[in-house]
């Protein structure tokens, strides 16, 4: 494994920018970006409103990294770092590598031994999730949707099972169109949030049932960033053992022995493994 500190002293440092409400970036964000060697920017312009916001000027050089240049431009800051540079890291809003460029920069320094870090702060997935009022236990950020409908029908065919809960960022103008798939794969009844310009000004978090929530996008001019949280799965019930009789007896076709099989299907289904056992036994 290689070291983590690398060869010099230079290091990575992935910092997270204010999602809406500037008065949300962190004093660290502050210091470093008029102390950093270099700033790698997803958009020099946004960058240049946030320090003018901040009422600051960057220290280093600014260099645009994105996702169409962050192949060409990584090997670039992986050599600054190797020379002892601090490399400050910034997306257009929250934590950069998360749906924002910035893994391909980790994983380069990673498999390089090079040092990184994070400043933590803004996370627009967390406060959506926060908000919503639906389960925090266990949940997943899916990112965004596929564009086009049939792809975005089918990753959600593949989601319709999952019993976390879901975090997606949309566009406004795709959100009906989403919404429409998560009727149609999720049904109408499922638990959603719409979390709509989080921490600005307009902020609007709106709850309720994919059919609900389908009627007020179709019903009205939706703008701004936007975060969906979606309720996991309903657990199902686990029916009468009877009922699992034939997948015990698919695994022991497969050479599983009796017991293995009956135990394994027992867990899967949450019924008894005896009263499993006795019946696989009465249909033989």
């Amino acid at each position: 494994m290689l070291p983590a500190t690398g060869d010099g002293t230079g290091r990575i440092v992935l910092a997270a920018t204010p999602i809406g409400n500037v008065g949300d970036a962190s004093g660290r964000l502050i210091e470093l970006l008029q102390t950093a060697d270099i700033v790698a920017a997803e958009d020099t312009r946004r960058l240049h409103r946030l320090v003018h916001s901040l009422g600051i000027t960057v220290g280093g050089r600014v260099i645009s990294y994105h996702e169409h240049n962050e192949a060409a431009k990584t090997e670039e800051l992986l050599e600054q770092v190797r020379a002892g540079k601090t490399i400050i890291m910034v997306s257009d809003a929250g934590m950069p590598a998360v749906s924002d460029p910035g893994f391909r920069l980790v994983e380069g320094a990673v498999a390089a031994g090079l040092s990184v870090t994070a400043f933590p702060g803004p996370s627009a997935v967390l406060t959506a999730l926060a908000l919503s009022g639906l389960p925090t236990d266990r949940f997943c950020f899916e990112g965004f949707l596929p564009r086009k409908a049939g792809e975005r029908s089918s990753r959600l065919a593949d989601l319709a099972g999952e019993r976390r809960t879901m975090v997606f960022f949309e566009a406004p103008h795709r959100l009906e169109p989403m919404l429409r798939a998560l009727h149609e794969r999720f049904g109408p009844d499922r638990r959603i949030a719409v979390c709509r310009e989080l921490t600005k000004t307009y902020e609007e978090v709106l709850r309720g049932s994919v059919r609900e929530l389908l009627e007020w996008a179709e019903n009205n001019e939706v703008r701004g960033e936007i975060a969906v949280v979606v309720a996991g799965a309903p657990e199902q019930a686990p029916g009468a053992p009877e009922d699992h009789v034939a997948a015990v007896n698919a695994l022991v076709a497969q050479g599983v022995r009796l017991k293995e099989a009956v135990a394994a299907v027992a867990d899967d289904a949450r019924v008894s493994k005896r009263e499993l056992y006795s019946a696989v036994l009465a249909a033989r």
